[in-house]
């Protein structure tokens, strides 16, 4: 099946595959079905302009869909919950070495907005909104999220390697 693809997808594969590696990240092991997400992540590139989700309805706003573009703001979560990202495209290591597949798993997409309004509500009551930063006890990387990466992007050290920095910071 892989034959079926353009050279620009299979040249996106390589690099998106490259990148993965470098950062610690892995993409799903099984080729076919990754090239086919590439493949439509290619398409919304050459449609949109930039990499959506294939697996996500974008609007075709850059503004509207910046949580969407690839890697996705609810990857890391995702990872670190179940394994696979929403699409598929990045896996775990873990979910790697079990011989387990990626699953479906519930979209976030609409959890967040949900969220994001609930965030307003409590900033309008406390006055603070809050997030955790999590810093990796090797090289000191900080990032702020609600978990931590499945490997740091730095160091490569593994999340459990990583500490809350602060509990909050304000906004």
């Amino acid at each position: 099946m892989s034959n079926n693809f353009s050279e620009e997808v299979i040249s996106l594969y390589e690099r998106l595959d490259r990148e993965a590696k470098a950062g610690g990240y892995n993409l799903n092991p099984d080729k076919d079905f990754t090239l086919g997400l590439v493949n439509g992540l290619y398409g919304n590139e050459q449609r949109y302009g930039y990499m959506s989700c294939p697996c996500r309805l974008a609007a075709g706003n850059r503004r509207d869909d910046l949580d969407i573009i690839c890697p996705c703001d609810y990857r890391d979560l995702d990872l670190n919950q179940h394994g696979n990202c929403y699409c598929g495209l990045y896996v775990s290591s873990e979910l790697i070495n079990s011989n387990r597949k990626p699953s479906s798993i519930p979209e976030r997409r609409d959890l967040r907005r949900k969220r994001e309004v609930n965030l307003q509500e409590d900033t309008l009551a406390e006055g603070k909104p809050r997030i955790n930063i999590w810093r990796c006890k090797v090289c000191g990387y900080l990032c702020a999220r609600e978990e931590p990466p499945e490997k740091c992007p730095i160091c490569k050290a593994d999340k459990d390697r990583f500490e809350i920095f602060s509990l909050h910071i304000e906004l």
